[in-house]
């Protein structure tokens, strides 16, 4: 499967590696996700990417919504800022752009092992749970 963005062009997800070395070979099923970290940063590449097929293959099958397409949503994702992972939990901050305004979302993620692969459970603002 070709990657979506160019290998050698800095990944989307602000690790600092080219995205032929970081979120690419995740997206491509080369290389899956080996932490919860590394799973949050290629999902929010893939979203800034608008991989849908990604998004949903990495997302637990019971917590997936049906209709989810990151095709013409209009968002246009501008930055990630990862504060904690530890265990099957990342809080991170989201920066993006919708309808002409800058937003930021700050989520605490819960992931989970199905089978191999680490997939996305659910997301609740940080003091929630």
């Amino acid at each position: 499967m070709p990657l979506p963005y160019p290998p050698v062009k800095p990944c989307p997800c602000g690790s600092g590696r080219s995205y032929g070395a970081c979120c690419g070979p995740r997206h491509t099923g080369e290389r899956p996700a080996e932490t919860p970290e590394a799973l949050m940063r290629s999902r929010y590449t893939a979203y800034a990417l608008r991989d849908t097929a990604y998004v949903r293959r990495t997302w637990h099958p019971d917590t997936c919504p049906p209709g989810l397409d990151l095709e013409d949503d209009g968002t246009r994702y501008t930055g990630l800022t990862v504060h904690r992972a530890e265990g099957n939990e990342v809080t991170f901050t989201v920066t993006l752009r919708a309808g002409g305004r800058t937003h930021r979302l700050r989520e605490r993620s819960t992931f989970t092992r199905l089978g191999e692969a680490w997939v996305y459970v659910d997301g609740v603002e940080p003091g929630e749970r």
